[in-house]
């Protein structure tokens, strides 16, 4: 299922992926940064580290490599990232997942 027309209403982030990859929809505030992301293409997540992230897995799946360790995660999951931890992930198109960020600067918006 979609996500609802007023959550993909909300505005876009700044990521480094087409938009026919992933599709971005956010709400901010000054403690952090939900974002609602839709991946239309399988698409591979560079290792990478930030502060500390929570997220769900809506619907599909993600390959995540997190502190060296690899795990899949589907509809329903949960992970956890700590702060400074390198983590990547390989994502299967069709995938939803709903992304908690610790900082509220994490991405750009656009408006």
């Amino acid at each position: 299922m979609p996500y609802p027309e007023f959550i993909t209403a909300f505005p876009s982030i700044d990521v480094p992926f087409p938009e026919d990859v992933v599709q971005t929809a956010v709400v901010k505030s000054e403690s952090g940064l939900v974002a609602f992301f839709t991946f239309l293409k399988d698409m591979e997540l560079p290792l990478h580290s930030h502060g500390a992230q929570w997220g769900t897995v809506v619907e599909g799946e993600i390959e995540f490599t997190i502190g060296g360790e690899s795990k899949r995660y589907g509809a329903g999951d949960s992970y956890s990232i700590p702060a400074g931890v390198e983590h990547g992930a390989m994502i299967k198109a069709g995938t939803r997942v709903i992304d908690v960020f610790e900082e509220a600067d994490r991405y750009a918006i656009k408006y």
